[in-house]
């Protein structure tokens, strides 16, 4: 159909229309949107045209009389371009055991950061993605370059963030969010909603990632991207809709990036391609996605071990921010085959019946160089060498009925079922046992030289045996006009768990424990738009098995039950959302006590840790063309009881007493298609030791960038330009435990992407 429909771009009020989700299929403005966007091309005339729905507010309508020769008669030929508005950031998402809820209508704090995002902001890694979120700071784990992150001031480990709600089949160390719909953050405990983590986090709050699925609109996008110092890549992304009524969908994914980094001397490469499947029907939705993941890392940086200073060291200076105090040789691979299953079938019209699987398979092989800092002072230390092997094998399943009915005046919601998980690791290693001298202001070369071993690097034997199992009820009883919800329920959680000698296979330990974790929450709407909540839940983690130094030698503890208290309030019209949290989280702790009768120490599960904090997060569209995501945390963390009362009253080391983060868009109005993005992340000072004679300054870093989408022969084109931590400024962005993290240097991303 021939419509001159870009020859009248010109004289549209928005020029050109592209959906991050979709193609592009009118002319418009909006590069923001989350959702495909459609076009209508249709004879209409001017007076028949109906109004824009709520998903297309603002939506612009251009009607031009055409002529047809072959007719001879005219038409009114109408573009209508929908700019939609929608923020990168949704409230609500899946909740586990309740299922897939709005944000107003729960007593939990949840957020969805969606796959616009992801693409516009150029991520290349989850902890790029969660640099979004106020109440979330990324770190890096023990010797090598996972990341891990805090929520509340409690770890959430790589292992322990999920896929579909299910936990174990995600990778452990590194993630590429470029495979996923949306990355949802869940404040607060969860051992209810999602049960106990495999891994012993997820106290503070957890990940969830929502796998892409086909758009409604059909897509093909291809992106070329560039991260200085000199990483190129690209991304292609199809999606399929076909079949009577659409019902069968395809979508295929494909990213990488290669090249050096923008420390000195890293390089990392990655692969991530994806394919998911689904359909449906009146009653029936299934959906699957297969995934496979390669990231690599040569000479790259790492945390710094600082749990060998005392506690009257100062804190040390920072680097200059691209420096790489690492060794040549280090390197991590890291390879996974995972995916999931998901089957809802709709036995009526009140009852729900559904069933999810899920399965991993990583291999990971890395030879790492781990800096001890002895003199912080002087920048002094040893730099020790490990080899690892480390695969796993593990499948994850829930299944599950929802039941919708009335009692009188008060609706139920009955959610019931179980799950489980089976992980089973594979493991070797060797290392040196005599660490050379280094220094991260003067690092200096050497050759690794590993003389010790467990098992064999060629052949790793089995290490780790886990089983997780539970089994959750709850009711949702809703009343006054829908007005008034209260959530009561119960998870019964097992978790059994084997170590194995990596020389001889022999059983090391066993643990096998199992605990009761209820929930209560109750939800208020006062008006509308706007709720009032509280929950009580709690987070569950294993115990611990005495080990042989103790006198209770061998005694096998009940799983740590944190107990969290939450009020909060919600306000959200579509356009915008605003939330306030006040919590506080109660968590036992290991600690050693003096034998009364011999003197020896006893290990025990009496010590405490309390975190209390509020949280208050924003986003949404401020005036026309102007949008903020951002939002403000404060949390008080103290160590409540301690071995020999030494850290009593103390803050808790890493646990920053403010976090602030500002996310700000605007589309100019004088050049249509151009917006201007900014970011700051703010980070209150974090305790150095246990002590506290020393903290980690407050930092902050500024983000800047632009987006511009324009038409090449018709067919959309966005061009994005960022810069990271403008100005190189030079900071310490975390101590983990006793890992110190230097911040990322300045770094310059440019990608184009085209829909054709």
């Amino acid at each position: 159909m021939n419509l001159r429909a870009f020859c009248l771009s010109t004289t549209l009020t928005s020029v050109l229309l592209v959906s991050v989700d979709g193609p592009v299929v009118a002319a418009a403005a909006a590069t923001n949107v989350s959702e495909p966007v459609k076009g209508k091309v249709k004879p209409s005339a001017a007076s028949n045209m109906q109004p824009a729905s709520a998903g297309e507010k603002g939506a612009k309508a251009k009607a031009e009389k055409t002529h047809d020769p072959a007719s001879g008669q005219r038409e009114d030929i109408v573009v209508v371009a929908a700019r939609q508005n929608r923020m990168y950031v949704s409230s609500g998402g899946d909740l586990g055991a309740l299922g897939k809820k709005k944000g107003l209508d729960v007593p939990f704090n949840i957020r969805s950061y969606n796959s616009s995002l992801i693409l516009n902001q150029q991520s290349q890694t989850l902890g790029d993605v969660l640099l979004n979120d106020p109440t979330v700071r990324t770190a890096m784990g023990y010797g090598n370059y996972a990341q891990l992150f805090q929520i509340r001031g409690f770890t959430l480990y790589g292992d322990d963030v999920a896929i579909d709600g299910l936990y174990g089949v995600t990778p452990r160390q590194l993630v590429s969010p470029q495979l996923y719909d949306s990355v949802q953050v869940l404040n607060g405990a969860s051992a209810f909603l999602n049960g106990a983590a495999p891994g012993g986090s997820a106290v503070g709050g957890n990940v969830n990632l929502i796998p892409k699925h086909a758009a409604e609109t059909d897509i093909t996008r291809i992106t070329g991207d560039y991260t200085s110092s000199g990483q190129g890549g690209g991304a292609f992304d199809i999606s399929r809709r076909f079949g009577k009524d659409r019902a069968f969908g395809f979508r295929f994914n494909a990213a990488g990036m290669d090249g050096e980094t923008a420390i000195k001397g890293e390089r990392r490469d990655d692969v991530a391609l994806g394919g998911a499947f689904d359909w449906h029907d009146d009653a029936t939705r299934i959906n699957m996605n297969m995934n496979y993941q390669k990231q690599q890392v040569y000479g790259g940086r790492s945390a710094i071990i600082v749990s060998s200073l005392a506690d009257g060291m100062p804190t040390p200076k920072a680097t200059a921010p691209s420096a790489n105090w690492g060794q040549r040789w280090a390197y991590t691979d890291l390879s996974y085959l995972f995916g999931t299953l998901n089957i809802e079938h709709d036995l009526g019209s009140h009852i729900t019946a559904y069933g999810k699987f899920g399965a991993q398979s990583g291999n990971e092989m890395g030879n790492y160089a781990t800096t001890t800092l002895t003199n912080s002072a002087t920048g002094a230390g040893t730099v020790g060498a490990m080899a690892d092997a480390y695969n796993v094998m593990n499948e994850a399943t829930q299944a599950g009925i929802r039941a919708h009915f009335d009692t009188g005046p008060i609706k139920h919601e009955i959610n019931a079922g179980g799950s489980a998980i089976w992980e089973e690791a594979n493991a070797a290693y060797s290392m040196s046992l005599s660490p050379q001298a280094g220094n991260i202001y003067h690092p200096v070369q050497f050759s690794p030289s590993e003389t010790y071993s467990g098992g064999s690097l060629s052949n790793p034997g089995r290490v780790a045996w886990n089983k997780l199992y539970s089994l959750f009820l709850s009711d949702t009883m809703t009343f006054w006009h829908d007005r008034i919800a209260l959530t009561g329920g119960f998870r019964y959680q097992d978790i059994l768990s084997n170590s194995y000698d990596y020389n001889t296979s022999s059983l090391n330990s066993h643990y096998d424990a199992a605990a009761f974790s209820p929930v209560i929450g109750l939800v208020i709407h006062p008006i509308k738009h706007a709720s009032l909540y509280f929950n009580r839940i709690q987070g569950l983690s294993a115990g611990q098995t005495v080990g042989a130094t103790y006198v209770n030698a061998g005694q096998v503890f009940a799983p740590y039950q944190s107990t969290q208290y939450e009020v909060g309030a919600k306000y959200d019209v579509g356009r915008f959302a605003a939330g306030v949290a006040f919590f506080q989280t109660s968590m036992p702790q290991g600690m050693t006590e003096a034998d009364g009768t011999t003197g020896q120490e006893i290990y025990t599960q009496d010590g405490k840790q309390r975190n209390r904090g509020m949280e208050l997060t924003f986003n949404g569209e401020i005036l026309r063309g102007l949008r903020f995501n951002g939002g403000l945390t404060l949390i008080d963390a103290k160590q409540m009881r301690t071995t020999g009362g030494a850290y009593d009253g103390k803050t808790v080391i890493g646990v920053p007493n403010y976090t602030i983060n500002g996310n700000l868009e605007y589309d100019v109005p004088f050049v249509k298609g151009l917006t201007l993005v900014g970011r700051v992340i703010s980070t209150g000072k974090q305790q150095f030791n246990n002590m506290n004679t020393t903290h980690l300054p407050a930092w902050s870093r500024f983000d800047v960038g632009a987006r511009y989408t324009f038409l090449v022969a018709k067919k959309a084109l966005t061009a994005r330009f960022e810069v990271d931590n403008i100005g190189n400024q030079r900071y310490w962005a975390s101590v983990y435990q006793s890992d110190l993290v230097m911040g990322d240097p300045e770094t310059f991303k440019f990608s184009v992407s085209a829909d054709l």
